[in-house]
């Protein structure tokens, strides 16, 4: 009886894919070359939530706590990341940023998150418009630990992608589950 040949990729294997962009023949993390790709304006759009307990969403709301306006802090946190982002995710390019918009909002029981960066270069603002929202939803902790220890970051997602190779992406609605908080 012949062996079955097993389809299961090893490490190796899903290390060597071609279709893994960030990898070189040899596996090795490496930078993508996009200096063929047009120069095309692009566009991304982020989102992300973090739940609070009503006594934080009172606080913010009455612009109470020791540190602050927190929506405005998280707010301008997140433009600072989106300009950073290459500093913060090895192998992503440094781009030349046209616009980034940051909003951060209080809802009943978390602070939502949105952000969206444009830019005309050769490649993709994902990442900016995602890492935003993310140091955004990280400076809402920050400023409201003090208040309540048990905020939980959730729905950290793209949006909408606009521009490039692969042209337009639109994310499918959020789904209405919810992680849920210790003491809640």
């Amino acid at each position: 009886m012949a062996k079955k040949k097993s389809t299961k990729r090893t490490a190796k294997t899903r290390l060597a894919s071609p279709s893994l962009s960030h990898l070189d023949a040899h596996g090795r993390a490496s930078m993508v070359d996009v200096g063929a790709k047009p120069v095309t304006q692009r566009r991304a759009v982020a989102e992300a939530r973090v739940l609070i307990s009503p006594a934080l969403a009172e606080r913010i709301a009455h612009n109470t706590l020791a540190k602050g306006d927190l929506l405005a802090v998280a707010r301008i946190a997140g433009i600072q990341a989106a300009k950073r982002t290459d500093e913060l995710i090895p192998l992503c390019h440094s781009l030349p940023l046209d616009s980034v918009d940051v909003r951060a909002e209080l809802r009943v029981d978390h602070v939502y998150l949105w952000a969206e960066a444009k830019v005309t270069a050769r490649t993709g603002v994902e990442m900016e418009a995602l890492t935003a929202v993310s140091i955004a939803a990280l400076t809402v902790i920050d400023m409201g630990k003090s208040i309540d220890q048990a905020m939980v970051i959730e729905g950290v997602r793209l949006l909408e992608k606009v521009g490039g190779r692969s042209g337009h992406f639109r994310a499918p609605a959020a789904s209405t589950k919810r992680v849920k908080r210790a003491g809640a």
